[in-house]
């Protein structure tokens, strides 16, 4: 794994959007720049991106888990691949091995980690999905955290991002899923 760096983003809310104060959330990102190995190849054998999932999720997880304040409620997992790559590439980073570390990190997980991969250029954004660690259902904690490096991905890269939060959306009010 040839790794360029990694970024750490916390947001802390502590208003709604028309400035009604709501219990403090943060919402946590960890980010990792890596070079894409199959950048510019067709290969089926996606399976040295497992591993390197599984050692970013761990390093990313508990690098965000030494700042968070506050229990883990939620999490998600998002991958933006440079233009030489395909969206399969960040898949293979996302899925098979990554939310197992992840959920040690955090001391649990029962639910599925929302995921979200996108083939783009420089600089771009990807919504980070968020949902409750538990409780797949629990729709005041489905939420979403917008993050990207304005260096990366190059053309031959992915970034990887692993996030976590601290509570419900803010002054989340439509309930704990279907009735």
């Amino acid at each position: 794994m040839k790794l360029r760096k990694t970024l750490l983003i916390e947001e802390t809310v502590e208003t709604d959007e028309f400035g009604v104060a709501c219990d403090p959330l943060i919402r946590m990102a960890a980010l990792a720049v890596l070079e894409n190995p199959f950048a510019g190849t067709d290969t089926d054998d996606l399976s040295d991106l497992f591993e390197i999932g599984a050692v970013l999720g761990d390093r990313l997880a508990s690098r965000i888990m030494r700042h968070l304040e506050g229990p883990p409620t939620g999490y998600g997992k998002a991958a933006i691949v440079g233009s030489e790559g395909a969206a399969e590439h960040g898949a293979a980073l996302l899925h098979p091995r990554l939310g197992k570390p992840v959920r040690a990190a955090i001391g649990g997980g029962k639910a599925l980690m929302p995921s979200n991969v996108k083939v783009a250029a420089l600089g771009e954004t990807i919504d980070l999905p968020l949902g409750h660690k538990d409780e797949a259902w629990a729709f005041n904690y489905i939420d979403t955290l917008t993050v990207g490096i304005a260096d990366a991905p190059r053309a031959n890269e992915i970034v990887l991002c692993v996030g976590i939060a601290s509570g419900a959306r803010p002054r989340a009010r439509v309930g704990d899923g279907p009735q």
